[in-house]
């Protein structure tokens, strides 16, 4: 099967109707039984001098697409040019509010870093968030484009995707070093089977999702697993077994 390479098509479009910038954004993290979900938004600094004749801007796709040898290759090359903003949340937000709205939260901690960032750059601009999917972010206050399979259409959401895919793999093989016997290196959370498997023999770490399944069904705690969490930290996010 061909893949398709994300263009600027759309990013064109809406600045020659009057926008001055184009985010993108997208998420990595909502499907695993760990860690954080991580949100990245992104876009163009110089469209108009843009030379597209470097090969790595064919790489600048869904990152589903890519090894992780290529998404860490992109990652300072997006940064180059891109202006960037991350929004994290972790295990525990997840667990209070659910994925869904967490995952939201985590996008609008994107954008508001990229304000924060570029606050000068885009006072009294024309914004508008390109959104990967069929839905819009909730009340945020930009305009906003809903796009399905956005990432595999639009050059913003993709190396948005590939910012948020590579900070989140980054979070959890820290996390693998604190508690190599579940793999996360591996699978980075998600459900496989040797994940699984890691879950019976050991039960939850800190960093689990206990809202997610099998963790929800309380299937571990006849182990007293819930008495040997301890506390960890990761650049600012506090993993804990306390709500």
């Amino acid at each position: 099967m061909k893949t398709t390479i994300a263009t600027f098509e759309q990013e064109e479009n809406l600045l020659a109707s009057g926008f001055d910038f184009v985010l993108g954004i997208d998420e990595a993290g909502r499907g695993p039984l760990a860690g954080p979900v991580v949100a990245s938004v992104a876009t163009i600094k110089d469209f108009k001098n843009l030379d597209l004749t470097d090969k790595k801007w064919n790489f600048i796709r869904d990152s589903k697409t890519l090894s992780e040898k290529q998404r860490e290759m992109m990652f300072d090359f997006i940064h180059e040019y891109f202006y960037v903003g991350v929004g994290i949340c972790d295990h525990q937000t997840i667990d209070r509010m659910n994925i869904l709205e967490a995952t939201y939260l985590a996008m609008k901690k994107a954008i508001t870093d990229f304000q924060k960032k570029q606050k000068e750059l885009i006072q009294n601009r024309r914004c508008i968030v390109l959104v990967d999917g069929d839905k819009i972010i909730p009340s945020l206050s930009l305009e906003q484009l809903a796009i399905v399979s956005g990432d595999k259409l639009v050059k913003s959401i993709a190396a948005a995707s590939i910012i948020a895919k590579v900070t989140r793999d980054r979070m959890i093989c820290e996390a693998d070093k604190l508690y190599p016997q579940y793999g996360f290196a591996k699978h980075k959370g998600y459900g496989t089977r040797a994940h699984l498997e890691a879950l019976g023999k050991y039960g939850p770490c800190p960093i689990h999702r206990l809202s997610f399944e099998p963790m929800k069904s309380h299937v571990y705690r006849r182990t007293g697993w819930t008495k040997q969490l301890k506390e960890c930290y990761y650049k600012g996010v506090r993993y804990s077994n306390k709500a």
